[in-house]
């Protein structure tokens, strides 16, 4: 049994690791802490887990009671925290936030599954990848590795606003983002970073640019991202380049239809489409924000960690109506 740590686990990411390791077979939730709600019980703040448990928040961090911690802090707390705090080396760490995606001095593995699955089996510290990240490199891993795509990358991506965070603001207030849409960070979002750097590892002497367009979408959960670049080889070789890069994969499907949103809401899947247009290569992928974009994709990444099937815990089923 798998011993769990969790930290700011009175957020969205938090609540909803709390909602997938309760029924996780292989894993044991020991403390959730939560310094502004110790004492409270957890179905208090995430009242969905009415009924579900009885476990109450903490503002104690046994960490030596522990096999793994999740850090489910705000981008930028994950970094000041460990400089101030010691966690036994024998504890593996995983970081939702962005602190320890980019390579430098430290030793965090990059936690995209689809293309780092054996050094995750292997590593003690785990930086998980972002939402739009993860959702914009399902779209485009096997057209980079093969080399399909020439010049720069168009990304179209709208988000639910889970993606925001739990606290409020004026882009999230129901008043204002109901029957809504609109665009921010364009071409200048964070998580370019991570997504030029696996761009870069893959196809190396890649001349092109991703240029990225984000929105925020009037619902609560999920990522659908459009993106063309243009590509010379043909359809049918492109769907075998796509279907034999994902075969493996236990949470990508590749499918022959245009997908909807729906089909991945409250899962760890994510669907992807392509699509020729003459010489420009369509490719479509949708997520849940909160699974496959965070906590879904670091139970999957804490699985491969300790040697579990990667699909334990994590067959959800989708909302579909």
């Amino acid at each position: 049994m798998i011993k769990v740590g969790i930290l700011g686990a009175a957020g969205y990411t938090g609540g909803e690791l709390i909602r997938i390791l309760l029924n996780h077979p292989e894993a044991e939730i020991v403390f959730a802490n939560s310094e502004s709600n110790a004492g409270n019980l957890v179905s208090d703040v995430h009242e969905g887990l009415v009924g579900e448990t009885s476990l109450r928040f903490t503002n104690l961090m046994p960490f030596e009671e522990v096999n793994v911690v999740f850090l489910c802090f705000g981008h930028g707390k994950s970094e000041a925290f460990l400089k101030e705090h010691t966690i036994p080396a024998y504890v593996k760490i995983i970081d939702l936030a962005q602190d320890f995606r980019i390579a430098g001095q430290h030793d965090f593995i990059y936690g995209l599954p689809e293309i780092h699955r054996e050094e995750i089996k292997h590593c003690s510290h785990l930086a998980n990848p972002g939402c739009f990240a993860t959702c914009i490199q399902l779209a485009l891993l096997p057209a980079l590795s093969h080399k399909l795509i020439q010049g720069d990358i168009h990304v179209n991506g709208i988000t639910g606003s889970t993606g925001a965070g739990q606290k409020p603001g004026a882009t999230t207030h129901y008043s204002w983002r109901n029957d809504n849409i609109s665009v921010y960070k364009t071409f200048t979002h964070q998580h370019l970073l991570e997504i030029n750097q696996t761009v870069r590892e893959l196809y190396p002497g890649y001349d092109g640019r991703v240029l990225f367009v984000p929105q925020r979408g009037c619902f609560a959960r999920g990522i659908f991202v459009t993106a063309y670049a243009k590509c010379n080889s043909g359809l049918e070789r492109v769907e075998g380049i796509y279907n034999d890069f994902y075969k493996d994969m236990p949470f990508v499907s590749v499918t022959g239809k245009s997908p909807d949103m729906k089909q991945v809401v409250n899962t760890n899947k994510a669907i992807v489409y392509v699509e020729k247009y003459e010489d420009q290569l369509l490719m479509i992928a949708c997520i849940d924000n909160l699974l496959k974009g965070a906590v879904g994709q670091a139970v999957q990444n804490m699985n491969l960690m300790f040697g579990l099937p990667e699909t334990t815990g994590l067959r959800l089923k989708a909302s579909a109506f």
